[in-house]
């Protein structure tokens, strides 16, 4: 699949510079055209001599050196890619193009880019974990960037972690394998896909409410993987901080009755309903229009029922494939098989949130997806995004008919 593509490699600058040079001699030897973008931080570490004469292709460093009058270098470099591959991927590019700066050659070209984005973290363990590198690489993956997870192992900071640079020929599968994907599979394209996510808030006075840890994360990610894959997406969310995903048509609702109302309103046109939403149980029997006043003593505020979306939806379906998700601290499976069947769903995506790297605000997941036609199969702790593309792919063969 990278035969004959126009490949972009970005790379930043850090030690994992060196594995770039094989990187992009295996591809060109798999016959990819390559041209490489280099920062200024990477030309520290490696000359732009040494990818020229990997690639044969003229190494671009310096978003002012325009060789031809005719063209704008930066312009023109990301119109002709039809890849775009940033490895190794620093903290610094990361935040960078996250947040739209655009101050060198390679944050440029990303910017004005329209091809497939691929993106090859490799740094420090602890600045992997860092809750703002984490944030950043949440966003780019909402502007659809594609991620490809680092490898555990000796770094050269001495650290043994996270954050090693994956090798060029895993890079390459990847690659391979996900534009096979999007080229092979037609399944998604012109289906109406309707996501649920985030927590839901419960009023309880003008200033207080009672909601849950949900983040949201796992739900935007799999409206923005359907929507990749051709889908049209409406995406049913709960108050969130993240960015809409591109391509989505957004609902912002507030409580556990405004997502009801606008599920139901939805349903009927939807092909898949994949709900992911953590939705409140009860809620306070009694709003306050003003601020209670704290008193003496104990406070007991009285709880009521909220209706079961998805107990309404699993009664309502006709030819619409409905998934649910069951977020459990114990017995999760059993707990996950029982609303299979109680609820009249299709699948069900179950994760015990109790487990390291599962919870609700953070950026991977470890979950088990079930269907009533018999597919049962472990996904281990990766990234949401990474998670949402199996989920997705995993609908598509239980749809067909299909056991995995």
């Amino acid at each position: 699949m990278v035969k004959g593509k126009n490949i972009v490699l970005g790379v930043s600058g850090g030690i994992a510079a060196y594995k770039a040079c094989a990187l992009t001699s295996k591809l060109s030897q798999r016959g990819a055209n390559v041209k490489v973008i280099m920062t200024d931080h990477a030309q520290q570490f490696v000359s732009p001599l040494t990818f020229q004469a990997l690639s044969r292709q003229p190494v671009y460093t310096d978003t002012f050196d325009e060789k031809d009058p005719q063209k704008i270098a930066h312009i023109d470099l990301a119109d002709w890619a039809d890849i775009f591959l940033l490895a190794p991927a620093t903290a610094n590019i990361l935040g960078k193009v996250a947040n739209g700066i655009a101050d060198d050659m390679l944050s440029t070209t990303l910017l004005a880019t329209s091809a497939s984005i691929y993106v090859a973290p490799a740094m420090n363990v602890h600045m992997y974990a860092h809750p703002a590198v984490q944030n950043n690489m949440n966003t780019l993956a909402s502007f659809g960037y594609q991620f490809i997870e680092p490898g555990e192992g000796f770094l050269a900071c001495g650290y043994v972690g996270k954050g090693r640079l994956e090798e060029p020929e895993t890079i390459i599968q990847v690659i391979e394998e996900r534009e096979t994907n999007k080229q092979a599979s037609s399944f998604y394209q012109n289906k109406h896909v309707l996501v649920t996510a985030g927590p839901t808030q419960e009023i309880v006075d003008p200033v207080r409410f009672f909601t849950n840890h949900s983040s949201g994360k796992m739900g935007y990610a799999l409206a923005q993987m359907a929507e990749s894959l051709g889908a049209k997406v409406t995406l049913v969310s709960g108050p969130t901080d993240l960015s809409q995903p591109p391509g989505v048509n957004v609902l912002p609702v507030q409580s556990a009755e405004d997502m009801y109302n606008t599920v139901l309103e939805h349903f009927d046109e939807a092909d898949i309903v994949i709900k992911a939403a953590a939705v409140a149980d009860y809620r306070p029997k009694q709003q306050y229009n003003h601020k209670m006043k704290k008193k003496e003593g104990s406070l007991v505020i009285e709880m009521e029922r909220t209706r079961d979306i998805l107990q309404a939806l699993g009664e309502k379906k006709k030819e619409q494939y409905l998934v649910g998700f069951a977020a459990e601290t114990n017995q999760a499976i059993e707990y996950g098989k029982d609303k299979l069947t109680r609820k009249n769903l299709d699948a069900i995506v179950i994760n015990d949130v109790s487990q390291e790297g599962t919870g609700f605000s953070g950026d991977t997941n470890e979950v088990t997806f079930l269907s009533k036609r018999g597919i049962e199969k472990s996904l281990p702790l990766s990234s949401k995004t990474q998670i949402a593309q199996q989920v997705l792919t995993l609908i598509e063969t239980d749809i067909k008919g299909g056991k995995s």
